[in-house]
Order: C-alpha cells, then sequence, then structure tokens
C-alpha cells in the first residue's frame, strides 16, 4: 500500500496510505476523517485528471511518497441554537434531524453496511459507551492479548467520534482493527471486500469487549458486558430411551427466535428456541442417543437481545438462503413465563409494584398480587444501574458514575430500542441498516452515512414477509422499578 501526502489549503497531511484493494471512495472517507471535507466534495489531482470514486487504482501509477492536491470546502460544525423560544419547524431541516437526537451516520467502506448497523446499535447503550470512556487509553492488562486490546480502542473512540459530530463519520480505523482481529470480515470476492453476518460481527464484537472491559476486582457484576448483555440459562436434559437426566448452565449473549410455519410471533419463536435435540453418547446404552434439551431463563440483562434465525445453509446452492417469513414483534416485550420458577418467584415483587403504578394512574385499587403483563403506559423512572442476573439490581454500572437513591430491580418486561435490519435474500449479499430509538423517544433509521427519522409504527412493520427490510436482530431495554 503506498503512502502519500497530501495538500489540502494551507495544511499538508503527511504519509496517508492507500489501500489500493479498495475503491479510491474509501481513500476519500479517509481524507474526510483528516479534513471534514466530505468524499463528495474532495477533487483530488491524479494523473489523467480528477480522482474518480470507482476509479482503478493500477491504471493511476500512484507513487510511494507522491504529492497530492485536494480541493474542497469542509462542512461547518453545527452550532447549538441560542436561548429562547426556537420552534422545531423554525429550524433547518438538519437541525431538526439534531434536535432528535444522534444524528451521525457511518461512511460505507465497500459493504461494511452489517459492521455500520451493528456499531450503531451498540452505541445506543449508554452503560456500554460510559465503560469504554474508562478504558485507559494506553496499556492493557496482562492476560488481554493485544488485538483485543486495539479493538476495545477503536469502539471507544468510534462512540466518541459518533457522540461529537453531526456529518457522517468513517468507521476506518475501527474497521482495519476489527479485520486484523477478526479475519473473517476481511474475505475478498472479486478484489472486493465481501459482505458479512451482522449477527456474527455483533457477538464477536461483545465477546472482545466482554474480554477488556472485565474489572480486575472479584466483584460479582466485574464482568461489564456479562451484566448488560449477559442471559443465564437452565437447562434440563433429558433421553427418553435411557431415562437418564442432567442439568446444566451456560450464559448467552442472545436469545435465538426460532422459525417455522407455527411461529408467527417472536414470543412462540423464544419458546422453539428454548427447546432442541441433541445427540451425544449415553453412558448407559454404550452409544450415542437422542437427548431433549429444555432451557429456561435463570438471569435477566439490562439489555435483552433477540437474533431472529432467519439464514440456515442451502446445500443446493452452496450459501446461506433466508426465511422471509413474517414473524411480529412487539414494541413491549414480557418474559415472565420463559423464565425458571426461582426467577420469577424474585420478579414477582418488582412486577406488583410496576402493577400498582399503573392502578395508581388509573385511580385503581391494587392490592391483590399480580404476575401478569403490564400495561404499555405505565412510566417509570429509569436507572443506569445493571441486572447482576437474579432479577436483582446491582447498580455497579452507571452513566454518570453516581449510586442511584434506591436499588433498581427488574420485572421482566423489556421495551424495544434497537432494531437491525436485513433487506435481500441471501446473508451473503443484501444490506443491514440500524434503527434505533434515541433518547427523546423519537427513532432513527440509519442507512450508512444516511439518518432518517421514523416514526414507532413503522418500526413493528418490519417484521417480514417479503423483501422489504426485516427484523434480523432486536435489542430491548429493562423496564425497572426501584425497592
Amino acid at each position: 500500500m503506498p503512502t502519500v501526502s497530501v495538500k489540502w489549503q494551507k495544511e499538508t497531511f503527511p504519509g496517508v496510505e492507500i489501500d489500493t484493494s479498495q475503491p479510491p471512495y474509501v481513500f476519500k472517507c479517509q481524507l474526510y476523517d483528516l479534513t471534514g471535507v466530505p468524499p463528495e466534495r474532495q477533487k483530488i489531482m491524479v494523473k489523467g485528471g480528477l480522482l474518480k470514486d470507482d476509479a482503478d487504482w493500477s491504471t493511476l501509477g500512484v507513487k510511494e511518497g507522491q504529492k497530492l492536491m485536494m480541493m474542497g470546502t469542509a462542512d461547518e460544525i453545527v452550532k447549538a441554537p441560542e436561548k429562547g423560544p426556537v420552534f422545531m419547524e423554525d429550524l433547518p431541516e438538519e437541525e431538526q434531524v439534531v434536535a432528535v437526537g444522534h444524528t451521525a451516520g457511518l461512511f460505507n467502506l465497500g459493504n461494511t453496511c452489517y459492521m455500520n448497523s451493528t456499531v450503531q446499535c451498540l452505541h445506543s447503550v449508554p452503560e456500554l459507551k460510559s465503560a469504554l470512556i474508562k478504558y485507559p487509553h494506553s496499556g492493557r492488562s496482562n492476560d488481554l492479548d493485544q488485538s483485543s486490546h486495539l479493538l476495545t480502542v477503536a469502539t471507544r473512540d468510534l462512540f466518541t467520534e459518533l457522540d461529537k459530530n453531526v456529518k457522517a463519520v468513517a468507521p476506518m480505523q475501527f474497521w482495519l482493527v476489527l479485520r486484523k482481529k477478526y479475519p473473517q470480515f476481511g474475505q475478498l470476492h472479486n478484489g472486493s471486500y465481501m459482505q458479512q453476518d451482522a449477527e456474527e460481527c455483533w457477538t464477536q464484537l461483545l465477546y472482545t469487549l466482554s474480554l477488556s472491559l472485565r474489572s480486575p476486582s472479584s466483584s460479582e457484576n466485574s464482568d461489564t458486558v456479562k451484566a448488560l448483555f449477559g442471559i443465564e440459562l437452565v437447562s434440563r436434559v433429558h433421553c427418553q430411551e435411557s431415562g437418564e437426566e442432567s442439568s446444566e448452565t451456560e450464559s448467552v449473549y442472545a436469545l435465538k427466535c426460532h422459525i417455522s410455519h407455527e411461529v408467527n410471533h417472536l414470543h412462540e419463536g423464544l419458546k422453539h428456541g428454548l427447546k432442541s435435540e441433541l445427540e451425544k453418547a449415553s453412558p448407559s446404552l454404550g452409544r450415542s442417543a437422542i437427548y431433549l434439551k429444555d432451557s429456561c431463563i435463570n438471569g435477566l440483562p439490562r439489555y435483552l437481545t433477540i437474533q431472529f434465525v432467519r439464514f440456515f445453509w442451502k446445500r443446493e446452492s452452496n450459501q446461506k438462503a433466508k426465511i422471509l417469513r413474517k414473524v411480529d414483534y412487539p414494541v413491549e416485550l414480557d418474559v415472565y413465563d420463559l423464565c425458571s420458577d426461582d426467577l420469577r418467584k424474585k420478579l414477582e415483587a418488582p412486577r406488583k409494584i410496576l402493577r400498582d403504578e399503573e392502578g395508581k394512574k388509573f385511580g385503581l385499587k391494587t392490592n391483590e398480587k399480580s404476575t401478569g403483563s403490564v400495561g404499555k403506559d405505565v412510566k417509570m423512572k429509569d436507572a443506569e444501574g445493571s441486572s447482576n442476573g437474579s432479577g436483582e439490581s446491582s447498580n455497579a454500572i452507571s452513566q454518570e458514575g453516581v449510586q442511584p437513591e434506591k436499588e433498581m430491580h427488574l420485572t421482566g418486561i423489556y421495551d424495544l430500542v434497537a432494531v437491525l435490519t436485513h433487506k435481500g435474500r441471501s446473508a451473503d449479499s443484501g444490506h443491514y441498516v440500524a434503527w434505533v430509538k434515541q433518547e427523546s423517544g423519537k427513532w432513527i433509521q440509519f442507512d450508512d452515512d444516511n439518518p432518517i427519522p421514523q416514526r414507532e409504527e413503522d418500526i413493528t412493520k418490519l417484521s417480514g414477509g417479503g423483501d422489504w427490510h426485516m427484523a434480523y436482530m432486536c435489542m430491548y431495554k429493562a423496564r425497572l422499578v426501584p425497592m
């Protein structure tokens, strides 16, 4: 990869690497990071005229150390409105979007929409951002490998860039480090980087952050990522043929919604996902046998992630095919009936408090115990504490680092805050987009570098049944109550 210097106005930027395996548009995104000049405004002089977004580097004869001249005006910093009554409709369109919430998109660096949508969803978790901010700028713990450290630093820096910018950000450093840590994301096809699976990117990134954001202390919630996203499952494994039975526990970062002709709603798919068959050696039979695995939730996180299992391997075409079936999902999700008896008992008191709050709102008497669903209109004071997985709260993670006055407890009820969708027929193609709820309650669709405000009623229409965007990953935020 040749290294060049770029002169723009009175400034010179030495040592800019050109990845000649990528189109010049990627190089322009790098320069956007350095200069603030959007790619579409950049005029770069090369052999034969101006550098085009899709030009072939091999025909341009760019040499090591060459000086390139760039012209173009940088984006102006959008200032906050002056104090005083300013009505939304009186603001410029760009500032109207800013008023809705975070609006910085991410440039697509060549089939990187899977990465961009994953980053936008995880960036919406304030407790994760808080933990990353505290991550050391230099050095790493002795038990953490260098590539995990660098990916964590790149994640922290990219989140910071998204927070301080209005215009789109080029996630070049993050992409380079992600590919180095997980080489599958650097696969090439006909000289271009291939589309990858967003769920794999989501899972690998969380796994890395779980290693780096783990506190050296031995406290119960020293693992930040597990506290925020970890789901504890307890399973009964039973062999009908031999009568053997055992129990297993495991921690996962997402529940799977299995899709079949019987599944029309997320809840049905989750129930299917908690039951499975596996073949393993039976000690009493002396051979392999079929075991039934029946799981339930024994510990809930602050943020509950759902994966719709839409992709499967199709032998005939030798590629991942997609299940297009429509599966509805709610804005409010109650997982009480998917929990173990022990966890249900711990959830009963917080759920009653939530139910009582609803009753007070409508002037009803609420002396009876209730463990059923609660109304969608209940507005509880939220907290930045995280679950320790048992239905009780641990305040180890706080956005501002301040302990709430009362401990916040899980109710088993969650509110939808992010949806990652896929459009297309195959996991190796198509397009990924993030739909993220802002603190203001407004929704924004992040289609790479293009943020588009959305209505909440349009979010639940991303349920499938055609070639339009359909939910692949959903993230729900726990509704907590003080006790």
